[in-house]
């Protein structure tokens, strides 16, 4: 399977720039796979068309402020980092464009009276060794929203607030689980008046969601590792859902990888751990039988798994009516619920 098989044309002027003027007004395509077809309707009419037996399942990451900018005492250039992991109070994992230009030993100057080396370099990544603890509380203060590069703009106020879910708890992801930004308090509260279940699992989205795929073939693609947890409330209610026949519908590829990678021996397991798992066409989905996302890029892990799960054919048909009907795209875009 080649990668470029997942490539289409998209209209620069679709690729969303900023969010919707009010959370929860996007345009919403629905899909259903048994009959091929779609429709166009509205965000608020979500909870209206959902099964009332269904088990909704979200992904509760935050996002951290993990862009930072440092000045480099070498050429006093100012470089931009984006923290991927830490690996002590003082040492994070990075990423950081012109890697080649970097050298070992240089040293950054932060606000917040932070200073950083760079230690060592791994996989595509820098280690950077700070003089003093960098913390969620310091990225707070002196961080910026990690906002994707086809956003061609900086970071403002409003981004910390529309670039979180509202129900957003474990902190931890450099990128947003975007198809849950489209949800709002009112929504939520009309899919608990409708008694449809609510379950929350974690995924801090990291690399492996991402990254673009830059191997020709689509079965060469390497996943760079992500962590999840599966609370023990979630996995019974799946669980529980499986058993009796109600549908699991996916709020984001997030959830679908998080569930899928935790269901084992024909049962979701309540557990914390790595996943590396790559869903594209051929995969035969375990736990997911509804999902709820957003228009993704070319080419991308996303894309890939949401053919996966509708059909290569049928998902580039439906993209190609949502930009026909001027849809606007990816992170700050609209929504697709596939049925």
């Amino acid at each position: 399977m080649e990668t470029g098989d997942f490539f289409f044309n998209l209209p620069s002027h679709l690729i969303a720039q900023h969010p919707s003027s009010q959370r929860g007004e996007s345009r919403l395509m629905v899909v259903s796979r048994s009959s091929r077809t779609w429709q166009h309707r509205w965000m608020r009419d979500f909870p209206e068309l959902l099964p009332q037996n269904a088990v909704l399942v979200f992904n509760n990451s935050r996002v951290r402020k993990a862009r930072i900018y440092g000045t480099s005492l070498r050429n006093k250039k100012q470089e931009e980092f984006l923290l991927l992991e830490s690996l002590s109070p003082f040492r994070w994992l990075a990423l950081t464009k012109k890697m080649k230009q970097k050298k070992r030993g240089e040293q950054f100057q932060f606000t917040g009276e932070r200073e950083g080396t760079i230690v060592d370099f791994k996989e595509g990544q820098v280690l950077l060794e700070f003089d003093k603890p960098v913390d969620d509380l310091w990225l707070d203060q002196h961080g910026h929203i990690p906002l994707p590069p086809y956003i061609k703009r900086k970071d403002e106020q409003a981004d910390e607030e529309r670039y979180q879910t509202v129900y957003a708890r474990e902190v931890g992801s450099v990128a947003a689980p975007t198809a849950g930004l489209h949800f709002t308090e009112e929504i939520l509260h009309e899919l608990d008046r409708r008694g449809i279940v609510r379950a929350f699992v974690t995924l801090h989205v990291g690399m492996g969601t991402f990254l673009p795929v830059r191997s020709r073939r689509v079965e060469d693609h390497q996943m760079h590792e992500e962590c999840y947890t599966v609370p023990l409330e979630t996995a019974q209610l799946v669980n529980q859902a499986k058993q009796e026949g109600r549908p699991v519908v996916a709020i984001g590829t997030t959830s679908v990888r998080t569930l899928e990678s935790a269901w084992r021996d024909g049962a979701l397991h309540a557990e914390s751990g790595k996943t590396r798992i790559f869903i594209y066409p051929g995969y035969h989905f375990q736990v997911v039988d509804q999902l709820f996302t957003n228009f993704h890029t070319p080419e991308s892990t996303l894309l890939m798994l949401v053919c996966a799960f509708a059909g290569k054919d049928l998902i580039f048909q439906s993209y190609e009516a949502a930009i026909q009907e001027q849809y606007r795209f990816f992170s700050y875009g609209d929504a697709m619920y596939i049925q």
